[in-house]
């Protein structure tokens, strides 16, 4: 098993959780970092992993492949808070030190670096828990493997994806395509909400499938199933661009060997001028050394 680390769900879940008061010796905030880095060492702790893996995301310009495809994609959102993105840079700096692997890409996201490592591991047998709170990266499991917000829900395995969210995980690219995703304004096909979205991918295996059978939809017991097909053929070109930025990249380019996934022992040394530095007390510092004790 692989543990394979949304971390950007974390770093922000930290900042705003945690006391902003903390700073390093160079007045920076710090509390984000430190965070951060009491989850990964919980985790390490926890669950033991023989590989894991930190996905982070960077700050996506007009230079990454979606916005490429769609600029106003995840406009909406507000700029990150001052000072965060020193904070990111610690905690990749705090997972090299600790022994893990840290990735981020200027043109991929943490979710496309996610799918690619899982698929690559999927290869030699190795199946992966993805550790996130972000409902999109459901599309990524397959048999074995498992979704789990580390702080707060109960893993959810492959067979409870069409359970918890209506629709199966090999469908759920597509279900995003017809609701849209407002967090990433992502548009979808107009008054096709999540209900009627997941209906319609219970009852196509794909959106290809969908739109090879639109005089079907009709004959279905979905509310307001007569005007569907009208409505699909119209918007099928939104549609097509929505899978588009839905569909996490699984083949982005990694140069990688499987060795690299392995958790290796922390730098317990530079971990403490690491902890120096940011003003951290004994609380990671006595985990550390436990950690360094644990067996790989």
């Amino acid at each position: 098993m692989i543990y394979l680390i949304d971390a950007s769900v974390y770093v922000f879940r930290a900042y705003y959780s945690m006391l902003p008061d903390m700073v390093d010796r160079d007045g920076n905030p710090a509390h984000a970092v430190f965070g951060f880095a009491r989850f990964l060492g919980d985790l390490l702790e926890r669950v033991r992993p023989a590989h894991i893996a930190v996905c982070f995301d960077a700050k996506l310009g007009a230079g990454s492949f979606r916005h490429r495809i769609y600029p106003p994609y995840k406009a909406n959102r507000e700029p990150a808070p001052a000072g965060l993105a020193l904070q990111f840079e610690r905690c990749r700096e705090f997972c090299r030190l600790a022994g893990v692997a840290a990735f981020v890409s200027t043109q991929y996201e943490a979710d496309d670096i996610i799918g690619s490592l899982a698929v690559r591991m999927r290869r030699e047998r190795v199946r992966a828990t993805l550790v996130t709170r972000d409902k999109d990266l459901a599309q990524l499991l397959r048999e074995g493997d498992v979704l789990w917000d580390f702080a707060s829900r109960q893993p959810l395995q492959y067979s409870d994806v069409e359970r918890h969210y209506g629709v199966a995980p090999e469908r759920f690219a597509d279900y995003l395509a017809l609701a849209g995703d407002a967090v990433d304004n992502i548009p979808g096909v107009p008054g096709i909400g999540p209900k009627t979205a997941a209906a319609l991918m219970r009852e196509y295996a794909s959106l290809d499938e969908l739109y090879e059978g639109l005089e079907r939809i009709a004959t279905l017991n979905i509310r307001g199933a007569a005007g569907l097909p009208a409505r699909l053929q119209e918007h099928r070109a939104t549609a097509y661009l929505a899978r588009q930025l839905t569909l996490i990249a699984c083949d982005m380019p990694l140069e990688i060997e499987s060795d690299t996934l392995r958790r290796r022992l922390p730098d317990l040394g530079a971990l403490t001028e690491f902890f120096d530095q940011q003003r951290f007390g004994p609380l990671l510092r006595a985990q550390a050394r436990r950690l360094s004790q644990l067996p790989l």
